[in-house]
C-alpha cells in the first residue's frame, strides 16, 4: 500500500502533452495522427469544454427530474404519516348512505386523494381534447 508521501516522492506529473521524465520519446516527436503536428498543450483546456458541454447536457434530464420528484415524495409522505399519527380521534363520517367511523387524519387523507383524482382527470381530459385538436389541425 502507498502512503501520501510515497506518492509525492515519484517526482510531478507530466502536464497533458508532454512527456514523463525518463520515457523512451520525447514530447515534441508526439503528434496527433490526423493532424500531423506536435501535441498541442491547449488540449487540457478543450477537454475541460467538453466536458462543461456534456455536464450542460445532462444537467436537465428526465432521470434528474424523477429523482427530484421521488425525493420530494418521500417528503411529502412523511408529512402525511406525521399529520395521520398526530390526529388519531376518531370520527363518525356521512355520505349518502354511507356511515363510516374513521381518524381524522385518513378521513382528510381520503378526500385529498378524491380531489386529487378529479384533477387528474380534468386534466387528462383536457389533454386528450388538445391531441384530437393537433391531430386536426395537421391533416
Amino acid at each position: 500500500m502507498t502512503t501520501p508521501e510515497d506518492r509525492r516522492s515519484t517526482g510531478p506529473v507530466p502536464a497533458w502533452g508532454e512527456q514523463a521524465a525518463g520515457s523512451p520519446v520525447p514530447a515534441a516527436e508526439h503528434t496527433y495522427p490526423e493532424q500531423g503536428h506536435p501535441a498541442d498543450t491547449s488540449a487540457p483546456d478543450d477537454h475541460r469544454d467538453r466536458l462543461r458541454r456534456t455536464v450542460r447536457d445532462v444537467e436537465h434530464t428526465r432521470t434528474r427530474a424523477t429523482w427530484f420528484g421521488v425525493v420530494i415524495g418521500a417528503i411529502i409522505m412523511i408529512l402525511l404519516l406525521v399529520f395521520i399519527v398526530q390526529n388519531l380521534t376518531s370520527q363518525t363520517i356521512e355520505l349518502l348512505f354511507w356511515e363510516v367511523n374513521l381518524p381524522l387524519g385518513v378521513s382528510l387523507l381520503i378526500a385529498a386523494i378524491a380531489g386529487a383524482l378529479i384533477v387528474a382527470l380534468v386534466g387528462g381530459l383536457r389533454m386528450m381534447q388538445l391531441r384530437r385538436a393537433l391531430k386536426k389541425a395537421a391533416k
